[in-house]
């Protein structure tokens, strides 16, 4: 039996096809949004997925502040921040945050989802969310990806 053949194949950040990816928001819930998007930054749903390399795709949300939150959470869900200095804490409902800017929610949402270390914040590099339907990424010419094709 030839072992040879058998070699794990791991993927790198020059060996990765990473592609650019066009995601409409309009009418997705966040959460669901967040989790499919964070999948996509990440490459799990690729075969070649390595834990330890930034092998997924570049990521275009657009149409952010169409996104959807369920029952009671455009007011009752919270947003907190530090000033850094004494006292600095500051919070936000969803609805407020939406008000005055409401490409954060989804970013803050997807963020939440990646790995917390520095290949989590190299991830989060790859994510581009524009208010509205136009962005300014087509000359990377992204592909319309379906979000029903992830389970």
């Amino acid at each position: 039996m030839d072992t040879l053949s058998y070699k794990t194949v791991s993927a790198n950040k020059e060996t990765a096809d990473k592609k650019w990816l066009l995601v409409d928001a309009e009418g997705e819930t966040l959460g669901r949004l967040a989790s499919k998007v964070a999948q996509l930054i990440r490459g799990k749903h690729k075969p070649n997925f390595t834990p330890h390399a930034d092998c997924g795709d570049n990521v275009i949300v657009i149409n952010a502040e169409k996104v959807v939150l369920t029952g009671n959470k455009w007011t009752e869900k919270t947003y907190i921040r530090h000033t850094g200095f004494p006292g600095g804490q500051r919070s936000l409902t969803a609805e407020e945050l939406k008000a005055k800017r409401p490409i954060r929610l989804v970013e803050m949402a997807v963020k939440g989802m990646l790995p917390k270390n520095k290949l989590g914040n190299q991830l989060y590099s790859n994510l581009n969310v524009c208010e509205g339907a136009e962005h300014n990424h087509a000359a990377q010419k992204p592909e319309k990806f379906n979000l029903e094709s992830i389970k």
